[in-house]
């Protein structure tokens, strides 16, 4: 996957692991690399980026004597991921056209 392509999803991404229950930065790198490959240079201006969008709510947590910033998935950051789930519906038709178009090659 290109790294353009990889940077459309990854917002969709984060909010996904999120939308599953409250989290922080280094458990949702973990949910994530099975299926994206992402690092700590990348999550964390996502997470800032989609806090100060107001898709994300952040609060911190003391965690065995040191803060932990706890992150959330607002109503905002729900409906990015519906409107991504609809815009996937015509990537996928974009998608059988290519697919149709190589195999008639």
């Amino acid at each position: 996957m290109t790294p353009q392509m990889k940077k459309g999803l990854l917002d969709v991404c984060v909010l996904s692991v999120l939308s599953r229950g409250e989290s922080y930065g280094y458990q949702i790198l973990k949910d994530l690399t099975p299926y994206i490959d992402i690092s700590e240079s990348t999550l964390y201006p996502i997470l800032r980026r989609l806090e100060s969008s107001a898709c994300l709510a952040a609060h911190s947590v003391e965690h065995d004597g040191r803060l932990r910033k706890m992150y959330r998935i607002t109503e905002l950051g729900r409906r990015q991921i519906l409107d991504f789930l609809k815009d996937w519906e015509e990537i996928k038709q974009i998608y059988q056209y290519i697919e149709e178009g190589v195999k008639h090659e």
